[in-house]
């Protein structure tokens, strides 16, 4: 796990704090001062100050259906985020997986390291899902291209899986095991479609189902 993610997901600080005080020399690994893309495992020790940054406990899993309009961040920079929205005993926990200001939906909120690590990590391969609407009904031939052929984007070809929902030919939802960044919405864009509407409904074994728009629920396995 790089190691300002380390540090956010068991102090107060977000990722950017985090970076600062790399770069000002108080976070070690073991006996060396950090750099920011350093690697922490689970045989390392990491200090602010000479102080050790112990893992959190408790483990608490969260489901969040985000509005639009608010940021994924810690750090809104002047922006609305999702913590401006979440109960004061949520505001600790790191989301896993962002959604863009304009999306809504799943958000899984943790303090639990390995979860976090399950879910990023593409090796795990871990459905996403989502409700999108097109501006336009999506062409023959355009379904075809993002289904099956792909579509060129900088990071490489983009492939998705689609299929019609509500008998209409704008709507569809949308599966994927591995997403980069806004990588729904540039498919779209490079065939000059806008997206108007992505909802995520799930995350892994994690599913929206009937959660209200900015509500919160606690996770507890089955």
């Amino acid at each position: 796990m790089r190691i300002n993610r380390y540090i956010a997901q068991n102090t107060d600080f977000s990722r950017r704090e985090a970076d600062n005080l790399i770069n000002l020399k108080r976070i070690k690994i073991n006996n060396k001062f950090a750099q920011l893309f350093d690697q922490v495992t689970d045989n390392d020790t990491v200090y602010l100050d000479n102080n050790v940054i112990n893992l959190k406990q408790s483990k608490i899993i969260v489901l969040f259906n985000k509005p639009k309009g608010y940021i994924v961040s810690k750090n809104g920079q002047g922006q609305k985020t999702i913590y401006d929205l979440l109960p004061k005993n949520f505001k600790n926990l790191n989301y896993v997986g962002r959604l863009d200001k304009n999306s809504s939906g799943l958000l899984v909120l943790t303090d639990n390291t390995a979860l976090i690590d399950q879910l990023t990590n593409p090796q795990f391969k871990k459905i996403k899902q989502y409700e999108i609407k097109i501006n336009k009904n999506l062409s023959e031939n355009d379904f075809y291209q993002i289904t099956n052929l792909g579509v060129k984007l900088n990071f490489g070809i983009s492939k998705l899986n689609l299929k019609n929902i509500n008998n209409h030919e704008n709507e569809f939802l949308v599966s994927m095991y591995e997403g980069k960044n806004r990588q729904i919405r540039r498919t779209f864009e490079a065939l000059n479609y806008k997206i108007i509407k992505l909802h995520r409904i799930r995350f892994g074994q994690f599913k929206l189902d009937n959660l209200p728009q900015g509500s919160t629920k606690i996770f507890h396995p089955k």
